[in-house]
């Protein structure tokens, strides 16, 4: 990961060079009245970088290997008026090709895409100068997007799975590369064993990763997708899935979410039970203690 590195410390170098670092004499200071006059004030403590440039929009092109796989057309349409209305704030990243003979993105592809769609004729860039390795390439596009939360969960979990093939890493080794934990790693891999039609699920926002977790527990392919199902269906929470794959896995018939019940106890005033459970013991267990629950409140109440 030295270009990581290496492209981490680039500003700083250059604010070190810019302050005279590394010269074996301190700079020759003027007498006064002589000389060149002191930097404006709001040019005090600035440092232009030497890496920026205003690039032909034609003259860039996307990475066909980068993580990201989808994008939202509604939201690049938003973008994109932004982009007309307001310009561009933020500029992207781009190294040169020389096979090519273009910048290609390094960082900033969705910004690219509505700058298209925008008709702007160039793009404010950072220029990463030197080359650099496909696997350093793909972990700053990954680290890029995930700061940025641009990359949907199965996204993520495949770039993940290219950086351990290229670098041959473990779990461990990209939690430590990324700063990311390393429980969340496995959890992002697991995503990949699942049927294609429950990742879409979580593509497209219907079931929670966290939730896609716990089903893929379940060691049957049918039994995944039939469960992701009932999940969806359902609304269960992730807690309530929790309980659903256990049971499946023991062997145990979980019944449907039940109707709840409910006690007419006075003129406007119902009382509602609502247990997984519904037989007559859990319920009359449930009033019983709320029971005990309402009746230490009125107590702390009138100790107050």
């Amino acid at each position: 990961m030295a270009k990581m590195d290496q492209l981490r410390r680039s500003s700083a170098g250059n604010v070190a060079e810019s302050m005279g670092a590394g010269l074996d004499s301190p700079p020759h200071t003027p007498a006064p009245g002589f000389g060149p006059r002191p930097a404006p004030a709001h040019l005090q403590g600035v440092v232009r970088s030497k890496d920026a440039a205003q690039i032909q929009t034609g003259r860039i092109v996307a990475d066909p290997d980068q993580p990201r796989e989808e994008f939202d057309p509604e939201s690049l349409e938003r973008l994109a008026e932004s982009l007309k209305s307001r310009g561009q704030l933020q500029p992207i990243r781009v190294r040169w090709d020389e096979g090519r003979g273009l910048y290609m993105i390094v960082c900033g592809e969705r910004r690219y895409r509505a700058a298209k769609l925008a008709g702007l004729p160039s793009m404010a860039c950072v220029i990463v100068e030197g080359p650099i390795e496909p696997a350093d390439l793909l972990a700053i596009q990954l680290v890029e997007n995930a700061l940025r939360e641009d990359l949907k969960p199965v996204e993520q979990a495949k770039a993940y799975r290219q950086l351990m093939d290229k670098n041959g890493w473990s779990t461990r080794q990209i939690s430590r590369e990324l700063s990311i934990a390393q429980p969340q790693v496995v959890r992002a891999l697991s995503l990949l064993n699942l049927p294609v039609d429950v990742q879409e699920a979580v593509e497209q926002g219907a079931l929670a990763p966290a939730t896609a977790y716990e089903i893929g527990k379940l060691d049957d392919a049918s039994e995944q997708q039939s469960m992701a199902r009932r999940v969806v269906a359902e609304k269960l929470t992730r807690q309530e899935a929790v309980e659903a794959v256990r049971g499946r896995k023991e062997g145990r018939s979980i019944s449907e979410r039940p109707a709840p019940v409910e006690f007419r106890v006075a003129e406007g005033v119902t009382v509602t039970v609502k247990r997984r459970k519904a037989d007559r013991l859990s319920v009359v267990q449930a009033l019983r203690l709320a029971l005990k629950q309402a009746q230490a409140m009125e107590q702390s109440q009138e100790a107050a």
